[in-house]
């Protein structure tokens, strides 16, 4: 039934599908779809914008308009079955995923004769363990104890050509997208990995295009919800390779 209320709308153009306001939403009104965020149904959605103040673009308003009545029961249904997907999705890549097994890689000092005849391989990679995509990292692995992590943002190591040498070696890389992926179940993942170990720092990598911005805040709410105090910085790259600039923040 179509009544006249507040609804949220949001602008397709100002919107760069961080998915910052999906966790904002206790309704589970909001996903991200074509790498926007979309209402998927206006009987989900309450109208108060509890999801405003969480969009670093301010692509989200209320506006009054013809719109289907809000239904709290289909609300709450559609948020335990959006949470049961989610851990759902938590569990099999970080779990039964043959990728997921955890690895502590050790190089040699030179590769062997036949391999040193191919081209490009002349020196070892400065990859130390796997996985290395956030969401199939245990927050139990060996390796990230007293570990210096970098938060890589999946573009960054293609547009930067010194990356081993520059920024993976000597950190545990935890490598994802901030824009396609599950902000919530990075924030989560991030919380754990905080909580179970004594981790050094913190150096996150993005690019300098607006939908990789949210990945340094992700961190911070994930360091927040463990109760850590962490040294934290970031690092911008621009579309050409060249660091743009770092920003330290307080421990």
């Amino acid at each position: 039934m179509k009544i006249r209320r507040t609804i949220i709308a949001i602008d397709e153009e100002t919107c760069n599908g961080c998915g910052q306001c999906i966790p904002a939403c206790a309704e589970g009104a909001i996903r991200i779809i074509n790498g926007k965020a979309t209402v998927v149904s206006e009987t989900f959605c309450d109208g108060l914008g509890a999801c405003l103040a969480a969009c670093p673009q301010d692509a989200l308003r209320i506006v009054e308009r013809e719109a289907d009545e809000f239904d709290p029961e289909a609300a709450a249904k559609n948020e335990e079955t959006e949470k049961a997907l989610r851990n759902n999705d938590r569990d099999t890549m970080s779990g039964n995923c043959p990728s997921a097994h955890c690895r502590v890689l050790v190089s040699s000092d030179s590769p062997p004769e036949k391999d040193r005849q191919a081209p490009h391989n002349d020196r070892d990679s400065a990859l130390t363990h796997w996985p290395v995509k956030i969401r199939l990292i245990s927050p139990g692995a060996s390796f990230l104890e007293n570990a210096d992590l970098l938060v890589a943002a999946d573009c960054t190591p293609l547009a930067y050509p010194h990356f081993h040498d520059d920024f993976i070696k000597g950190r545990i890389v935890l490598a994802g997208c901030p824009k396609f992926d599950d902000a919530e179940a990075y924030g989560a993942k991030f919380a754990e990995i905080f909580h179970a170990n004594p981790i050094k720092s913190i150096t996150v990598a993005v690019m300098e295009v607006p939908c990789c911005g949210s990945l340094p805040m992700i961190v911070q709410k994930g360091m927040k919800r463990s109760g850590k105090r962490i040294p934290l910085k970031t690092m911008v790259l621009s579309l050409s390779g060249r660091v743009l600039g770092t920003k330290k923040y307080a421990a």
